[in-house]
């Protein structure tokens, strides 16, 4: 080991130091690598002339030796594995090494001659010396410019790194965060984070305030320090939106979470004043938006802005109001009911005709009310007024598809086509997402059709709302149908409540309720929740639904009873979802994970399974996806079901694979891609919007306290579509219900679409700095003001009749 090793390093560390071989396996986003390498040096107890190394470096090129400081650990599957903690690229050291080094792969456009030109002038320290000072290579003779600078970028880039990596662990960040940081700020990776710690959190996913502030502090940067006082202000305001559903805070409330974020240690002392002008500086600069007395993150205040425009530019056509007479629509509106055997209630004739009659429509309702019969209804009339065939075969890109009917999620999308036997993407989908590049259609590239309909509206955040609605062509109608009472958006806002709030947009909400006269006492259920009550007959078993009582220890055994009995009749796992509130605790998610995977899939010798962390995946398990992946087709929020396990010595690739099937799509996981995915035979209540279940399995109990909310629990009870066993605490359903504002978020979107719409638009983005206070005003726009107890419970009645 080198002297200069031993500098960086101490001499106890293990190392091993050889040269490139292979690269099994090398992961361009993040940089994770598995490499053979001839073994040169070592340390460890190891007597092998090859080694597998693993870890976080840059893809390493033919003839590149490094040393490679970590530990060695016996993998159960693959052998012995060299986990790299550190590195260090070894600059050639004779001459002709520095030659065959500078005229290989990585210069281009160097030859022979010109590396043996470079080591004849600068000598055998010719590296050293170019990294120490580029202007070494003006003396090598006509050697052009571009090329000069393009070896040291290059030695820099491939030399530096390592450097990087071991500053970088000094502050103790791991091999993954560092190659997040340094493929951000490259060489200047630690002249950043020693002048300004704080920039990590504007610019590096998963780095949070407290990482930085932790920095800050043994950097000397504590106190009211500028830099300190706008990372707190942006990492609020990105944390209220993302956590909290907000789109804006007010002056007040930013600057009390603010001081509160700074002052937590008892040390330091924040004032007002030093955060305002924070406020100011960051405004300045485009990196919040201030609004009178709200501060926006830039991208949700231009995204409700991009929204009310769009919407106003769509309310604005005039062909739709009298493209039909009255007695053509009736008329067709009756032998449509013909034809389907249906017969429409006045409302949901009049959310047909203001559908095809307006350029845009806010259809709203509960469960039961009739919003699929409606839909199916908008899309049948539609191709018989304007003549058109529904099938998509008849089309192609020069005559595209009239009808585009989307959804948030995939379940939610194959819900809409199966009820409508018409074609259904998700929202990404129909804007192209691909993840890397973003979205494939905006204001530039709309997408083509005729009219559009959007169900689950209540789902879609600010975000995606305005992606959709921007990328929306000029005279399409557009039909946004959803549930109010429902959870909102997981991202920041919520857009369904605000559209309908404003009263801009022509309205039809459902009311009567129709799957109820079938005899549905889940759907009288969820009408009395969204009431804000609860019937008194709660725990009364009925036909569809029952309530066992039990406590937060009993919770996991009666999840698997009733599930066990179910299974028995015949039900599968697809077929009964348990929901819950929380992933911690005794009767959370994880928990129940556990014993319902050991119910529906236990360990067998004809079942593969892999495990990855403290989760083991089996052939024929449940998962759930969560993330979106529209390169494989595949959302955040679908289900699919673990369908083969390969082992990586039965692969070209060299690694596990697991293959998931999404309905008939199979998506393919290396074992570094499954925390995308996890099990789903209890999931959270969020995660089920857009889906219906057979059997719906709802545990609540006191100590989901945090989280009980009236919309939570309606959300959960509407997913059911036959049976619903509700077990837990009956006070803590109580709890919940009359919980209902516990989930308010902070929007300007109505109060925007009023302004802008209705005439008296008040827009004052780029001026709200100066409502700010400077140095010598008050702050007045800031201040105003497990089986006990069962022995005799019998909770399958309900399912006691044949299916």
């Amino acid at each position: 080991m080198s002297q200069q090793n031993l500098d960086l390093f101490d001499e106890q560390q293990k190392f091993m130091k050889g040269t490139h071989l292979v690269t099994v396996f090398h992961n361009e986003s993040n940089l994770y690598s598995v490499v053979r390498i001839r073994l040169e040096e070592t340390n460890e107890n190891y007597d092998e002339k090859e080694a597998v190394v693993t870890g976080y470096f840059p893809r390493i090129h033919e003839n590149e030796t490094y040393t490679f400081f970590g530990t060695l650990k016996d993998h159960p599957k693959f052998g012995l594995q060299f986990h790299v903690e550190h590195f260090r690229k070894e600059i050639p050291q004779s001459k002709q090494g520095i030659i065959q080094y500078l005229s290989g792969d990585l210069f281009k456009g160097i030859g022979k001659k010109t590396a043996e030109k470079i080591v004849d002038v600068l000598g055998e320290n010719a590296i050293s010396k170019i990294l120490a000072d580029p202007s070494a290579l003006q003396k090598i003779p006509k050697l052009p410019s571009d090329k000069a600078k393009e070896i040291y970028e290059t030695l820099i880039e491939h030399q530096g790194l390592e450097q990087v990596m071991i500053g970088l662990s000094q502050y103790g960040f791991g091999p993954q965060t560092s190659m997040k940081i340094y493929q951000i700020y490259k060489e200047e990776t630690l002249e950043v984070i020693q002048s300004n710690p704080y920039r990590l959190v504007e610019n590096i996913e998963g780095i949070g305030f407290g990482r930085a502030d932790e920095l800050g502090h043994a950097l000397g940067l504590s106190g009211n320090h500028p830099d300190r006082i706008r990372a707190g202000i942006l990492y609020i305001l990105e944390q209220d939106s993302l956590q909290e559903g907000h789109v804006f805070l007010t002056a007040e409330q930013l600057i009390i979470k603010v001081r509160s974020l700074l002052e937590n240690n008892q040390r330091d002392t924040i004032s007002e004043l030093d955060i305002s002008q924070e406020i100011i500086h960051l405004t300045e600069e485009g990196k919040i938006v201030t609004e009178e007395s709200r501060i926006y993150v830039p991208s949700l205040y231009f995204s409700e802005k991009g929204v009310v425009s769009n919407i106003k530019r769509i309310l604005g056509q005039t062909e739709y109001d009298e493209q039909f007479p009255e007695s053509e629509f009736l008329l067709s509106l009756g032998n449509l009911e013909e034809r389907l055997k249906v017969q429409y209630a006045p409302s949901q004739k009049e959310a047909i005709q203001t559908a095809l009659m307006s350029p845009m429509l806010l259809l709203t309702g509960g469960p039961g009310t009739g919003k699929t019969t409606v839909i199916k209804g908008i899309v049948e009339l539609y191709g018989e007024l304007h003549g058109c065939s529904l099938d998509p075969k008849d089309y192609n890109d020069e005559n595209p598809y009239p009808i585009r009917l989307v959804a948030p999620t995939g379940r939610a999308a194959k819900r809409m086509s199966e009820a409508t036997g018409l074609p259904a993407v998700t929202i990404h989908r129909l804007l192209g997402w691909n993840g890397v590049e973003g979205f494939q259609h905006d204001e530039d590239n709309p997408i083509s059709g005729k009219i559009l309909i959007v169900d689950e509206v209540s789902m879609v955040d600010t975000w995606l709302a305005n992606q959709l609605f921007k990328s929306l062509p000029d005279n399409i109608q557009v039909i946004c149908v959803g549930d109010e009472d429902q959870l909102p958006s997981v991202g920041p806002g919520q857009v369904l409540k605000d559209l309908l709030k404003s009263t801009i947009i022509p309205t039809v909400k459902l009311t009567d309720i129709y799957r109820q006269s079938e005899g549905s006492s889940i759907i009288e259920l969820a009408h009395d929740i969204k009431r804000g009550t609860l019937p008194r007959d709660i725990s009364s078993p009925k036909a569809d639904r029952s309530f066992i009582k039990c406590g937060p220890g009993q919770v996991l055994e009666v999840v698997k009873k009733v599930a066990a009995n179910a299974k028995n009749k015949g039900y599968n796992a697809r077929d009964i979802q348990v929901l819950a509130p929380m992933y911690k605790g005794p009767a959370g998610i994880d928990n129940l994970n556990v014993a319902l995977q050991e119910l529906f899939n236990p360990p067998s010798q004809t079942r593969r399974e892999i495990p990855y962390g403290n989760i083991v995946y089996r052939t024929g398990d449940k998962v759930l996806q969560l993330v979106n992946q529209p390169e494989s087709n595949v959302f955040n929020g679908d289900i699919g079901e673990v369908v083969s396990i390969f082992f990586a010595k039965e692969n070209t690739e060299k690694q596990d694979l697991v293959v998931v099937s999404y309905d008939g799509n199979e998506v393919t996981y290396t074992k570094q891609d499954l925390n995308q995915i996890t099990h789903a035979y209890c999931c959270s209540i969020h995660k089920s919007q857009g889906s219906e279940f057979p059997i719906v399995i709802l545990p609540l109990v006191k100590s989901y306290y945090r989280m009980l909310r009236k919309n939570l629990i309606y959300t959960a009870i509407t997913r059911s579509k036959d049976f619903l066993i509700l077990c837990g605490e009956e006070e803590a359903f109580i709890q919940g219900i009359n919980r209902a504002d516990d989930g308010f978020r902070q929007t300007s979107l109505c109060s925007k679409l009023q302004e802008e719409l209705e005439g008296s638009v008040k827009m004052t983005s780029g001026d709200g700095a100066e409502s700010l206070p400077n140095e010598n005003d008050r702050l007045d726009i800031f201040l105003t003001d497990p089986n006990v107890g069962m022995e005799n419970v019998t909770p399958y009645d309900f399912m006691e009749e044949d299916k």
